[in-house]
This record gives C-alpha cells, sequence and structure tokens, in this order.
C-alpha cells in the first residue's frame, strides 16, 4: 500500500513538474507579434469614457489641467474642465483633429507640424492622442531580450513604423510586464535615431475581465529641457455605450 502511494505522489509530482516546464515553454517561445497582441487586448480602446488629470511641469512651474473624455473606435471628443480652460475640447473624427476655444467660439483644424506641438502645453503631441489604433497594426516588432522594471520582469520589444502605417513615431523601444502584458516603458524615436521622448507607467490598475490599464504615466519630452507631463486616469469605464452624435462636429458648436 505504502509503495503504491508513494508511486502516486511521484507520478503527480513529475505531472505538476512537467506542466510547469511546459508553461514556461510557452512564455519563452511568445513571438514579439503574440507579445504585442496581448498588450493590445489591454490597452485598446474600442469604446471608453475617461475622466483624468494632466500635471504639467515645465521649468519649476506646475500647472494642473483636468478633463473627461469619449472614444469610440478612431474617434473621440475631449473637453477640459479646469477653470481656466473649461469648455475646450478636442474632436477627433479618423484622421482630422479639431479644436474649439469657447471664449472666441472658434474653431480650429490642427494639422502639419502642428500636430508635433505639446497639447495644452502639455509633453503629450497631438500626434501621440491621434493614434487610434493598435499597436500592431501600424508596427513591426523585434523581441530583443527581457529587463526587470521597478522589480516587475519584462520583455524588451522594439518596433519600427510599417512603410504604409502613417505612425506618431518611426520607432519605439518597448518594456512590457511579461505577466500584466502592460506597457511599463518606452522610449521614441525619430527617423535618425534621436531619441524624441520617453513614457514610464507609475502605476497599473485591474479592470474586471482581468484587464490591465495604466492609470497613471509620466511624459518626459527629450527636446524640452526640465519639463514633463503626469497624466493621472481618475475614472475609466469600458464598453461605454456612447451615442453616434455625441462624438461629431455639431458636438462643438
Amino acid at each position: 500500500m505504502m509503495k503504491k502511494v508513494v508511486f502516486t505522489l511521484l507520478i503527480l509530482s513529475l505531472f505538476l513538474v512537467s506542466g510547469g516546464y511546459s508553461n514556461c515553454v510557452l512564455a519563452a517561445e511568445l513571438t514579439a507579434e503574440e507579445i504585442m497582441e496581448r498588450v493590445d487586448e489591454n490597452e485598446y480602446l474600442e469604446s471608453a469614457r475617461m475622466e483624468a488629470k494632466m500635471i504639467i511641469e515645465d521649468r519649476g512651474r506646475e500647472t494642473i489641467k483636468e478633463m473627461y473624455s469619449y472614444t469610440k473606435g478612431e474617434n473621440s471628443l475631449s473637453e477640459f474642465t479646469n477653470p481656466r480652460d473649461r469648455g475646450t475640447r478636442y474632436l477627433k473624427l479618423g484622421d482630422d483633429l479639431w479644436m474649439y476655444f469657447p471664449a472666441a467660439e472658434d474653431l480650429v483644424s490642427i494639422s502639419g507640424h502642428m500636430m508635433r506641438e505639446g497639447m495644452m502645453g502639455s509633453d503629450f503631441s497631438y500626434e501621440d492622442i491621434m493614434e487610434s489604433q493598435r499597436l500592431t497594426e501600424l508596427y513591426n516588432f523585434e523581441l530583443q531580450g527581457e529587463e526587470v522594471i521597478n522589480g516587475r520582469d519584462t520583455y524588451v520589444v522594439s518596433a519600427v513604423a510599417r512603410e504604409d502605417k502613417d505612425a506618431s513615431y518611426y520607432q519605439r523601444k518597448i518594456w512590457i510586464d511579461q505577466e500584466r502584458f502592460v506597457i511599463l516603458k518606452e522610449e521614441y524615436f525619430s527617423t535618425g535615431g534621436r531619441l524624441l521622448k520617453v513614457m514610464e507607467v507609475k502605476e497599473v490598475k485591474e479592470f474586471p475581465g482581468q484587464r490591465w490599464f495604466p492609470v497613471e504615466v509620466v511624459m518626459n519630452n527629450k527636446l524640452k529641457a526640465e519639463s514633463k507631463t503626469t497624466l493621472q486616469i481618475k475614472e475609466l469605464d469600458f464598453d461605454y455605450d456612447i451615442p453616434e452624435s455625441k462624438i461629431s462636429l455639431e458636438t462643438l458648436e
């Protein structure tokens, strides 16, 4: 009887070890494309409502801006609610972006070189907010290795923009949490290899459905001295029911 119990325990332990080994192999065998597909599952917003705050620090001066936004596919509407900017709105419809100034009742189309400027004086450019597609639709990826970021094991992935896509940045270096498949850090480069910006995630939150999403990020523009912007997400509702009329030019008038 004792031999039978020992034999059973031996078989069970071998099974568990084998299973654990298989999981490790499976994780190690993930391609860069598969890793980024997992990231898109977490971070791509199909339909959502968000309330957020931007803390802009520029040469020792701090400015706080609050806003809410609605996102539906490649379209979005953002409105600022802090006293100084109350009623200022941004509307994105596909590849087009408009800004509405309530004081002047003026509607401005943003395009060309203006897209590289900081939104509301922040380190986030208009190009940053315009990029609404999945990363796997815009870039080709290569797995470069693994690193530890703030105690978290990460995959290090290089992303280069596809020739037929209009991506915000030519090249990115991305650090992805191996367990939660959320981006913890990014570096953005020009076509000439110049480092333009660095984005670091300070807090990640789990939402219903085992979905992880960054709720506090810091963007640092390397082309501006002593400048950084912290974006804090206060509320985020996924799969929010947004009427078609909510995100339209009529909304800005």
